[in-house]
């Protein structure tokens, strides 16, 4: 009901019933819709106008517009019965597949409508009203994710449905493509990225206009608006709707092992080398931005897992994905998926690296132990470091030229030297040579060439003062010799008199130096780096180290004094050393700014040695109480190290009865959900009865009357002569009351004797046929009698209709 005659379409009701249940959902539903209702079967062809039901005990999919069902194992539940159609329907169908999410427990349905979406399809979810849903985990669930494009009442989903597509179908797509053509113009499309970039915080305009208006027309298709200016007011007037264009925008469609033969020449040309020559205590650090529901990080993962379990000590790998949709991120933390997103991994990587659950598949907790999730914009948030791979697939091809020549230089930044790119099989690095040499141009493997970027730092002082003035040329060319003026006075105080100093990104590598900076500083042999606490000079190093590592962690001032340097010439040069936060407007990541303070002149060694001579006394006396100091400390730490073992005996203890509260949980949670499923379905029984029941009721009333109206005399008895019903004549003829009901005919004065009845009535009932007789009584009273079987032949309450007629009266 509530579905326009014209739609065309065919229904799949999918539910959660345990295989025991025999389920009457078909011949409920059968009742409430003029369309034809049955129970699904395996090879069955979908056709439109019919409602196909899920029987109990299977696992129901569709391929080439057939319904597939798998029956159960005997011990196995499937988890996500709605996750697993609605991803095959996507398969399937594309663009013509409509998900709609009811009633039901647990958050079945979520990864369902995401497949759905990157399709281009239609989802809705049941909101609730005043019938439903009784259950609201499902549709919450599922509205949770952000792929869902309407959330409605049960009984507005068919003429949204139609409507949607009425405004898709081929006539009206192709006036409105050329409708939408001509009016998405420069200006137009502007006031869209402005909009969304004040409301969401991300700038659209480096996407591609073809991608970009692509999915603007969806969501103008979706809505129903009046073209693109009726859709530019509805994102003016509706908050709302920016953020639900803007995860349209963000939907990619994504697979494991997407492009199989890229991973693996991944997998023979460069996992090796990132694992092969690292010691166990190095770790192998990968970024995976746009990583959207996880499928590409786990891909990488499985390949990285393969490859450590061949050596003996492996080291440690961390792999950073990152998306800035939390919605996909909460998917791709949980791991869990459809069989059928697995089609292109073999069936022997599915049993290493997966926990089947019938046609679910759960990653398993090795692979994911390597990933970490988090959400973060490649393009505002600061970069990753010291990475030795970036996968960035599928994701140039949404940007324009200019986020391209901003995004790249920031993955060259984030690579150590000779790091690895790995990008989609439709993009290349072809303008970005300079910081990228081919690997394998075939599957767009690329290594990060040593050519440092040139350090992007905003000016040290501000502009100019605007000079507000209406005079003429002369005074504009005084004021251009005083700003000269000004900046060769400044730039030679900066050089002569102010003191060495050198900016430090958090990772503590150097963006720029001060005049003078050679005195603390000396070039390390080895490969060159730009981590200043490694260029510091002896004496210096430490100190340096520790007052970078305090004022980074607490984003605060840090001081350290009387720290004495050797410089080139042999002297030593007493410093103090400041670090501090460098605050620029503008700037991409934090900045630090590290300053040696000259305390006093440089001295020759021999005189400071004699001052340290002085000082040897009491460096004895503090030498002997920092041992004893040792000494307690050391105690302490064997203390501390038998509580945390015994922290560590507790915690596995702990770990050990939470995984075995999970289990049971899930249990109580898979009894719920076929409770509430079998609730549901017979609430819609009780109502079937209900019905039933008045109808009865009716059927009786209509009947009392019939029987009052007639001027037959009828008794309705028992094979044995006890009254069931009668009507007002033969009250008449035999003297009966209301209250006579249930006792025998016999005991009643009659006009003609009854004897013969018990003798008929076996008769009657066993053939089915009526029988009629005359019978002569007392008085000369003549009554015809016809007996009639009430009943059907081996009822349990068989019964006979006596009709008595007296032909005295009729002659």
């Amino acid at each position: 009901r509530g579905v326009p005659e014209t739609l065309g379409a065919a229904f799949v009701i999918v539910t959660h019933l345990s295989r025991e249940h025999k389920s009457l959902l078909p011949d409920v539903l059968a009742r409430f819709t003029p369309l034809e209702v049955d129970a699904a079967a395996d090879g069955e062809p979908v056709r439109p106008g019919h409602v196909y039901v899920m029987p109990a005990g299977s696992v129901m999919g569709i391929a080439g517009g057939r319904l597939t069902l798998k029956p159960l194992g005997p011990a196995v539940r499937e988890p996500k019965p709605v996750d697993i159609f609605l991803t095959a329907l996507a398969l399937d169908q594309g663009a013509r597949a409509v998900g709609v999410i009811l009633s039901g427990g647990d958050g079945d349905g979520a990864i369902g409508v995401k497949a759905i979406k990157e399709h281009g399809g239609l989802t809705l979810a049941q909101t609730a009203d005043g019938y439903g849903p009784e259950t609201p985990d499902m549709p919450i669930s599922a509205l949770r994710t952000g792929f869902v494009d309407f959330g409605e009442a049960a009984e507005r989903m068919g003429d949204r449905i139609a409507a949607h597509f009425a405004a898709n179908s081929p006539a009206t797509q192709d006036g409105q493509t050329d409708q939408f053509a001509r009016e998405f113009d420069a200006e137009l499309l502007t006031e869209i990225f402005a909009i969304l970039r004040s409301q969401v915080g991300h700038d659209f305009s480096g996407y591609k206009p073809s991608t970009f208006v692509r999915r603007l027309q969806r969501r103008i298709s979706v809505v129903g608006a009046a073209g693109p200016d009726g859709y530019l007011k509805l994102l003016r007037a509706d908050p709302a709707e920016v953020g639900a264009l803007f995860r349209d925008l963000l939907i990619g469609v994504t697979n494991f092992f997407r492009d199989a033969a890229a991973f693996e020449a991944l997998a023979a040309d460069v996992i090796p080398k990132l694992l092969d020559e690292r010691a166990a205590s190095d770790v192998v650090r990968i970024w995976v931005p746009a990583c959207s529901t996880g499928e590409e990080v786990y891909s990488l993962a499985i390949l990285l897992r393969e490859h450590m379990l061949t050596l003996a000590d492996p080291p440690r790998v961390q792999i950073f994905a990152t998306d800035i949709d939390e919605r996909s991120l909460t998917v791709a933390r949980t791991g869990l998926y459809p069989k059928t997103y697995l089609s292109a991994v073999s069936p022997e990587r599915i049993a290493q690296h997966f926990v089947v659950e019938g046609d679910s598949a759960v990653v398993a907790k090795a692979v994911r132990d390597l990933c970490t999730f988090a959400p973060h914009s490649v393009l505002r948030d600061p970069p990753f470091s010291r990475l030795d791979l970036v996968s960035c697939r599928n994701l140039l091809i949404y940007l324009g030229v200019e986020a391209q020549q901003q995004l790249m230089p920031v993955l060259h930044y984030a690579l150590r030297p000779r790091g690895y790119l790995f990008i989609g099989m439709a993009e290349n690095v072809t303008r970005f040579e300079d910081l990228f040499e081919t690997i394998d141009k075939r599957n767009r493997i690329f290594q990060a060439r040593d050519a440092i970027p040139p350090a992007r730092l905003p000016p040290m002082s501000g502009p100019d003062t605007p000079i507000f003035a209406g005079a003429g040329q002369p005074y504009r060319r005084n004021v251009t010799t005083h700003a000269a003026l000004r900046h060769t006075v400044e730039t030679l105080m900066l050089s002569e008199f102010t003191p060495p100093h050198a900016v430090v990104t958090r990772t503590g590598e150097a963006v720029h130096y001060s005049s003078r900076i050679g005195d603390h500083l000396e070039v390390v042999p080895g490969q060159p780096t730009r981590e200043l606490a490694a260029m510091a000079r002896k004496g210096l190093r430490l100190d340096l180290r520790t007052a970078l590592r305090e004022a980074i962690e607490g984003n605060t001032r840090v001081v350290r004094d009387s720290i004495s340097v050797e410089l080139p010439d042999g002297r030593l040069q007493t410093i103090s050393l400041v670090v501090k936060p460098l605050n620029t407007a503008g700037a991409t990541e934090p900045l630090f700014l590290v300053v040696f303070n000259e305390a006093a002149a440089p001295v020759v060694k021999e005189r400071q040695a004699l001052e340290a001579n002085e000082r040897d006394t009491a460096f004895q006396g503090l030498e002997r109480e920092l041992s004893m100091t040792r000494e307690r400390l050391q105690g302490v730490i064997e203390e501390y190290e038998t509580s945390l073992e015994e922290l560590k005996s507790s915690n596995e203890e702990l770990y050990s009865v939470n995984e075995e509260m999970q289990a049971a949980n899930e249990e109580l949670e898979a009894s719920k959900e076929e409770t509430q499923s079998l609730n549901e379905e017979l609430q819609t029984v009780n109502a079937e009865l209900t019905s039933k029941i008045e109808a009865i009721d009716q059927m009786s009333d209509d009947q009392s009357t019939l029987f009052e109206g007639m001027n037959v005399a009828s008794v309705l008895l028992t094979p044995d002569l006890h009254i069931r019903m009668f009507t007002a004549a033969a009250a008449q003829i035999f003297g009966l009351q209301p209250g006579d009901v249930g006792r025998s005919l016999r005991n009643f004065s009659t006009p003609i004797p009854l004897t013969w009845l018990l003798d008929e009535i076996p008769t009657v009932l066993a053939a089915s046929r009526p029988s009629e007789r005359t019978i002569e009584g007392e008085n000369g009273a003549r009554y015809r009698v016809r007996l009639m079987a009430s009943s059907r032949k081996g009822s349990r309450m068989p019964g006979i209709v006596a009709n008595f007629t007296n032909l005295l009266e009729q002659g």
